[in-house]
């Protein structure tokens, strides 16, 4: 659990790394973009892979009741929720389980409710499934998101809205979402007959002894209209083996959506994903303890230097997840301008705000998943790329 140690990602294919340069047109700036982290996963998961590679023969595998056993005892013991293991079936990714939802719960031209700005593939698998996207903006209040529930209940109320998209925890702020917020969007759902896949990806990673609150787990009512999604993936820096667990309590729910997987042919996870799941759910916790407490320093590192070195920055301190939310609205930059600088100026890559949609402009993502001197490496970049800027 060497979290400074520093790993060259740069020829392992990284999206983060080696795709940076043609995305960004820039071969000398540091990524701290899209999301992952630059540690190596746990022992115990990269032992489980070396047996199963060492064994040789990668024929056709297949998840089973001791894998769905696995993600349900996490959840009881990391998060306290109880489900039944036959509620759990799995995909090769959560964006994939958006998209499957998607084909699942609606019809082309009905509308699903997403709360901006989010994450960016919200957006994609409605429309690229002939959707219509429909936007309840979250409200900043004292410098923190919240949700706007009279324009939400006008949104859930229409007739065309069948599915609503929850990021709990939020990406990109890391906001979580209360017991008693939760509990309002649960109750509106369920009285205008809105499903809801409820994105808990980053509920693993919660920050400063916060608890996390699983959506479905509010109540019977509540968990009978939900899909939650979760994932080793970002817990666990396991991105690249998608897989990813969907928990439907609700059967005539669960078998709609495993159709829509059969129907496309992805009702199984490769031969790696499944014994990396299974091992870092029974034994990753001693690990994820210890990358909670670095995140929580790397977090303070750079809100402290923001504090410091760049008072007309502000940023959103999260409650979960290695993402910091930064506000630069202050700065008045165009797009041009925001680029120019970050890429040229400062030479490091962040997430621009604006494909988080239009609620995203005058932000950027900050990636402090990654070792703390390249935290503060990359906010040395970001300070002489905004003081220049406004020179």
């Amino acid at each position: 659990m060497n979290f400074d140690e520093q790993i060259i990602r740069k020829g392992s294919k990284s999206v983060k790394w080696d795709q940076a340069e043609s995305l960004f047109l820039t071969t000398d700036a540091l990524p701290m973009w899209v999301a992952d982290m630059d540690f190596k996963a746990p022992q115990v998961v990269l032992d489980a892979l070396k047996e199963r590679l060492d064994h040789g023969v990668f024929g056709y595998a297949f998840q089973d009741q001791e894998t769905q056993q696995a993600v349900a005892d996490w959840l009881k013991r990391r998060h306290g929720w109880t489900i039944q293991t036959d509620a759990v079936t799995f995909t090769p990714g959560i964006v994939t389980a958006l998209s499957f939802a998607v084909q699942a719960f609606t019809a082309p031209n009905d509308e699903v409710v997403i709360q901006s700005p989010v994450y960016t593939p919200f957006y994609q698998m409605i429309e690229r499934n002939g959707r219509i996207v429909s936007t309840n903006p979250l409200k900043i209040e004292n410098n923190r998101y919240m949700m706007d529930f009279d324009d939400l209940e006008k949104k859930l109320s229409r007739p065309e809205a069948k599915l609503m998209f929850l990021c709990h925890p939020h990406n990109p702020s890391g906001r979580a979402w209360s017991k008693e917020e939760l509990k309002r969007v649960g109750d509106l759902c369920v009285q205008y007959g809105v499903t809801v896949v409820s994105d808990e990806i980053h509920s693993d990673l919660m920050l400063y002894g916060q608890p996390h609150v699983p959506f479905a787990s509010l109540s019977d009512e509540i968990a009978n209209i939900t899909v939650t999604c979760i994932a080793p993936s970002k817990t666990f820096n396991l991105a690249g083996l998608q897989a990813s667990a969907i928990i439907i309590s609700d059967e005539e729910k669960r078998t709609l959506f495993t159709n829509e997987l059969q129907r496309n042919g992805l009702s199984k996870l490769n031969a790696f994903a499944i014994p990396a799941m299974e091992a870092a759910y029974r034994h990753g916790d001693e690990w994820l303890d210890s990358l909670v407490l670095y995140l929580e320093n790397n977090m303070k590192i750079a809100m402290d230097y923001i504090d410091e070195y760049l008072p007309s920055m502000r940023y959103m301190k999260p409650d979960a997840s290695y993402l910091l939310w930064l506000d630069i609205r202050d700065y008045e930059l165009t797009q041009a301008e925001l680029k120019r600088n970050l890429l040229k100026k400062g030479k490091v890559i962040l997430e621009l705000g604006n494909v988080y949609g239009h609620e995203g402009d005058g932000f950027i993502r900050m990636n402090l998943g990654c070792p703390a001197g390249t935290v503060k490496e990359g906010l040395k970049r970001l300070h002489q790329a905004f003081t220049l800027s406004s020179e």
